[in-house]
């Protein structure tokens, strides 16, 4: 019995540790590198955690209705080898962002490839131009 009982507990274990691994996914499983996306909207959250980072846009839709997209881009210290700083894209900062959308068009998501400031700065997955 004590057998059983350990093979279930490192069953259980490496089950546990592998869980990272699971959550962790390729951007091509998820967005369309065939649907490119282009919007201009304003920042309203932008989160730097592990494993990617976030940009959340509001865009004005063609009746005027204000849509919330998010947009997942590399790990924070990719973008931040890539020229961006925590802190330096603000809440209400009018931006562009150019991308891929998610395989489920139904949802209002994409894969950020660029991301451009009013001034014509650029972030993104190429580093700043």
């Amino acid at each position: 019995m004590r057998q059983i009982v350990l093979a279930v507990l490192s069953g259980l274990a490496v089950l546990v540790a592998g869980a990272p691994a699971w959550a962790h996914h390729s951007f091509v499983a998820a967005y369309d590198t065939r649907q490119p996306v282009e919007l201009r909207g304003t920042i309203n959250k932008v989160l730097l955690q592990n494993p990617h980072s976030w940009f959340y846009i509001d865009v004005k839709d063609a009746d005027g209705k204000v849509e919330e997209w998010a947009f997942e881009a590399g790990t924070p210290s990719g973008m931040i080898r890539n020229g961006y700083k925590p802190g330096i894209i603000k809440s209400g900062a009018e931006v562009t962002i150019k991308g891929f959308r998610a395989k489920d068009a139904s949802q209002k998501r994409g894969m950020l490839r660029e991301l451009i400031m009013a001034d014509g700065t650029v972030y993104g997955l190429f580093g700043p131009k």
